[in-house]
């Protein structure tokens, strides 16, 4: 067996165990495929239960991914917060790495939702701000002494439970720093998904807290565009300039997602909730990382507008006006 680092020595599960939920690793069994290897669903027998948990197992062809496994495995030791998964342990015997998480993702991932019609704007916004506040977590939670930089924020590292609830995942090249320093930049290479790239890791050869704050931003948009940060053989294949002509344009209706067009029309969406997410979004966008807002400004405003989204109850005779600065967006209301 390979020498298992102390501190994570609690979290050990033998391969046995995991060999045995998942079948064998059977090929009926594998709910994703990611970099690193085939993540696989099983149910484990835990401290006297049974529960259904996702495994990663680390593909042993391509060799490498030693220093991603043990970096997921030190965050996820000691993140704790209802928005992000939950470990289970891990096996390192018999040359396997295997990480072993709770089941979170029964509705798939975000990134399979964005253009799903029956997804509510209020759904939509929950999401937003489950995520957000994982972040917020990451970065200001003052009980583990230092913040986390993730580094992988997108659409397909968002799980959704049974009841619609985010779950952050993906933590393999996330990164520790100092409380005190989360705006100061770690030197870094431009890791991450195509897309979601913080524009200024070229110029300042690294990443900050705002890094997170970019790619989240794109997450905003592609919740409320219902499309993929990256659309490789289309005309705009990237949201986020995309979206940032649109807003700056005063045309962002016209990228809108559809069915929330339709939510508008039928009086389920406040416009003041659309605008609110919108500029919250944007702010996220900017190109210099000193413009782009923190984590607990955003879960903030975000909080806000699933709020006036909650009580939105539009009389008919405002279905006009409501309407009309839907198409407007960025007409106050008076």
């Amino acid at each position: 067996m390979a020498t298992t680092i102390a501190k994570f020595a609690h979290l050990q599960i033998p391969l046995e165990d995991v060999v045995k939920a998942t079948n064998n690793f059977h090929h009926d069994n594998v709910i994703g495929r990611g970099g690193l290897g085939n993540v696989y669903k099983g149910q484990l027998q835990r401290s006297g239960e049974l529960i259904t948990i996702s495994a990663l197992r680390l593909d042993r062809k391509h060799g490498g991914g030693f220093v991603e496994f043990w970096t997921e495995v030190s965050m996820l030791s000691d993140l704790k917060h209802p928005n992000i998964v939950s470990i289970v342990g891990f096996c390192d015997e018999q040359h396997e790495k295997i990480i072993v998480t709770t089941y979170e993702a029964k509705n798939g991932s975000l990134k399979e939702h964005l253009s799903n019609p029956n997804l509510t704007w209020t759904q939509r916004l929950k999401i937003s701000v489950g995520v957000a506040r994982a972040l917020s977590y990451l970065h200001y939670d003052e009980s583990r002494g230092y913040g986390v930089i993730h580094r992988n924020v997108n659409s397909s590292t968002v799980l959704l439970d049974e009841n619609w609830e985010p779950k952050l995942s993906g933590f393999k090249v996330s990164i520790k720093q100092s409380l005190n320093r989360m705006d100061q930049v770690v030197l870094s290479e431009p890791i991450g998904t195509i897309g979601y790239v913080d524009p200024e890791i070229e110029k300042s050869k690294g990443v900050t807290c705002k890094s997170d704050i970019y790619a989240f931003g794109v997450v905003l948009f592609e919740i409320l565009c219902g499309r993929r940060a990256y659309i490789r053989n289309d005309a705009n294949r990237l949201l986020a300039p995309l979206v940032m002509q649109h807003y700056e344009n005063d045309t962002l209706p016209d990228i809108i997602h559809p069915d929330l067009k339709n939510q508008m029309s039928g009086y389920q969406i406040s416009v003041r909730s659309l605008r609110t997410y919108s500029e919250t979004a944007y702010s996220c966008l900017k190109e210099e990382r000193s413009h782009r807002p923190h984590m607990l400004s955003i879960v903030n405003k975000l909080e806000k507008a699933l709020e006036k989204a909650l009580r939105f109850q539009p009389r008919p005779q405002n279905f006009v006006r409501s309407f009309l600065a839907f198409l407007f967006f960025f007409t106050p209301l008076s």
